[in-house]
């Protein structure tokens, strides 16, 4: 079955057709909610809400771009609509700290390690991360996204980039990584 006739069932409501997108698009998606969420577990917990929101707005997916990038944008909404008009995202001065470079040696820390530092970021500063870092919103999408003030967003960057230097420079030490000789 195609993906545009599994659309059109799933606007029909057809629970077969839901299961199978489900499937279809389940893995991908979670992976976008456990970058934003704080944990494994409330990241299955956007997933479902997430999807349920999905079958809820199908019929407005017009056929028009990417249906994958339309239910995407929908996700990634959802886990960031907890976060919106909470007073955590906004930080007392738009101070911005110098832009910090981040320098990693691919062979010597995992991705494991590298989600897991990020997950444990604070909230503010995880979203304004992987909005821009990895997703590459700008800061003025970043700030309508989470209702905070653009210097917010590139100072909140600007601190997530600092905490992961200081622990990937932490655990370099720690694990006396050797150097490649």
């Amino acid at each position: 079955m195609s993906l545009d006739q599994l659309i059109n069932d799933c606007k029909r409501n057809d629970i077969k057709a839901q299961e199978q997108l489900y499937r279809l698009f389940s893995a991908k998606l979670f992976t976008v909610c456990l970058k934003y969420s704080r944990n494994y577990a409330e990241a299955e917990d956007n997933l479902q809400d997430g999807f349920l929101i999905i079958f809820d707005k199908i019929h407005q997916f017009t056929f028009k771009g990417s249906f994958e990038g339309w239910i995407k944008r929908i996700m990634v909404n959802n886990v960031l609509q907890q976060y919106r008009n909470v007073s955590f995202l906004e930080l007392v001065n738009d101070n911005i700290i110098d832009d910090v470079e981040i320098d990693i040696d691919d062979e010597a820390i995992s991705i494991d390690y590298l989600m897991k530092i990020i997950q444990e970021l604070p909230d503010r500063y995880r979203l304004a991360f992987n909005l821009y870092a990895i997703d590459g919103y700008s800061h003025k999408e970043i700030s309508e996204m989470l209702g905070i003030t653009i210097g917010t967003s590139k100072s909140n960057l600007s601190r997530a980039r600092m905490i992961l230097k200081e622990k990937i420079e932490q655990y370099t030490k720690n694990n006396d990584i050797p150097s490649v000789k």
